[in-house]
């Protein structure tokens, strides 16, 4: 199969919160990028369906969280626990200087969906889905693009800038010979800028 060869501002690896929200921002700054995933839709169990309320008021502030807030959701202001008799506050969000004083419980690609529609509004944005990572493309110390498998063939996306937002298992952390650092979060996601390699 031929080879395709795309050239942008920024390509993303990974299509999940992070990359997604990163690309959405960049394409309303006018940044061409392109988010590749490697799954073909978002329909997978995630780590946690939840969006904090401080995601709530980027929602705000970038002016969706209404249209967003019509996605099916529950609200949820406190979390309770319980041991034996004892039950006691664990959060109670209601206090908080946001718009939204609660946690959003909602599927994570309703979420995925909803900012990948927000993001093609933009002439800039791109994603390509069914698109794995598997190297970087290199020009001496300088990293200069992604190297994809896509059903259609190997796919070369030449950049300025590579930014892994691959999970935890990031495959351009890896290439990049980057080293993880644990902060005590497990099932954390990574999102690591890419410019330079050594």
């Amino acid at each position: 199969m031929m080879s395709e060869t795309i050239s942008v501002q920024c390509c993303i690896a990974g299509g999940g919160p992070a990359g997604i929200m990163l690309g959405l921002l960049l394409a309303r700054s006018g940044v061409s990028m392109l988010v590749l995933e490697k799954h073909a839709d978002f329909l997978r169990d995630f780590c946690g369906d939840t969006l904090h309320p401080s995601t709530l008021e980027i929602m705000h502030e970038l002016g969706v969280l209404e249209r967003f807030l019509f996605l099916p959701h529950q609200k949820v202001t406190r979390i309770n626990a319980r041991f034996g008799d004892l039950e006691f506050t664990v959060a109670d969000f209601s206090h908080l200087p946001t718009g939204c004083r609660y946690v959003a419980f909602m599927p994570q690609w309703d979420f995925l969906n909803f900012l990948v529609e927000l993001g093609s509004q933009y002439p800039t944005f791109q994603i390509r889905m069914n698109a794995e990572v598997t190297n970087l493309i290199e020009d001496g110390s300088s990293v200069v693009g992604l190297c994809a498998e896509t059903p259609s063939g190997p796919l070369e996306v030449r950049t300025p800038l590579v930014v892994g937002a691959d999970d935890r298992h990031s495959t351009v952390r890896k290439r990049a010979g980057l080293s993880v650092k644990e902060f005590g979060a497990p099932n954390g996601c990574a999102l690591v800028p890419v410019v330079k390699k050594g």
